[in-house]
């Protein structure tokens, strides 16, 4: 139920066979005024899940990220927006901080601390932890941009910082997610080919050490062990095949 001394929020979500990951998710948001899912058919028992758990589900067919997101947005029945994935969890200082934040707003847009699990660590440095990320925002004041891939959160103020961290539970399976990493590269270099961007050999040899050199050694990764080297050695190759994807679109067209 709202409380009366903070402004009325909606947890918002995008799933397509998410039953894996869904029901902590939504433990999490227990203090939540709604919890709004939209999902594009799902067929693994998503929508079950979701609504045992009370949330609204609305079913949408695939727009690309930033436009699903932006849509589940729409459906809010509150202002305040809360935005998730699947396999993402409120940490309990973090449920804390946003509840004392919509009691006394200073900003319309609030950031967190993400934390990523890889490999069963929870990473604590390189691009594992702090992976700030703006999800708790006023729709009237913020909204998703439209990327099919790396979408964000488009506003011009300046973000509230909350304390508490939430919680990325990653895949175990390795394989799993050198395969979502391969489809994001496809969709990236997809969408920097569509608005004009091109790459060159520069780009395939200097991204992947530059972005190594940034979280392993500047940001300290090495101190994740194995999980964290290979976090973001995935990462840097991400990068190099996004690029010779892009330079594979140019040579084609």
């Amino acid at each position: 139920m709202t409380s009366a001394a903070r402004a009325p929020l909606s947890a918002v979500l995008i799933t397509r066979n998410a039953a894996a990951a869904l029901e902590p998710c939504l433990d999490s948001l227990a203090f939540a005024d709604e919890v709004v899912i939209v999902d594009s058919s799902s067929s693994d028992g998503t929508v079950d899940i979701a609504s045992r758990k009370g949330a609204r589900v609305v079913q949408k067919e695939w727009l690309g990220f930033g436009r699903q997101k932006q849509f589940a947005v729409e459906q809010a029945s509150h202002d305040w927006v809360l935005c998730l994935d699947a396999d993402e969890r409120v940490s309990p200082p973090l449920a804390q901080s946003i509840e004392q934040a919509l009691a006394a707003p200073v900003s319309p847009v609030y950031r967190m601390a993400r934390r990523n699990r890889f490999l069963g660590r929870w990473l604590a440095h390189g691009e594992g932890y702090p992976a700030w990320s703006p999800r708790l925002f006023n729709r009237l004041n913020a909204r998703w941009s439209d990327d099919i891939v790396h979408e964000k959160v488009l506003f011009a103020v300046t973000p509230g910082t909350l304390a508490g961290d939430l919680m990325h539970d990653s895949s175990d399976d390795l394989s799993a997610h050198l395969e979502r990493q391969n489809l994001y590269s496809t969709l990236a270099a997809r969408q920097a080919f569509e608005q004009g961007g091109s790459a060159s050999v520069a780009h395939l040899l200097a991204s992947p050490v530059v972005r190594f050199i940034k979280f392993y050694l500047l940001r300290l990764g090495f101190l994740d062990g194995v999980p964290g080297l290979l976090h973001i050695s995935i990462g840097c190759i991400s990068s190099y095949v996004k690029y010779a994807k892009l330079i594979e679109l140019q040579r084609r067209r």
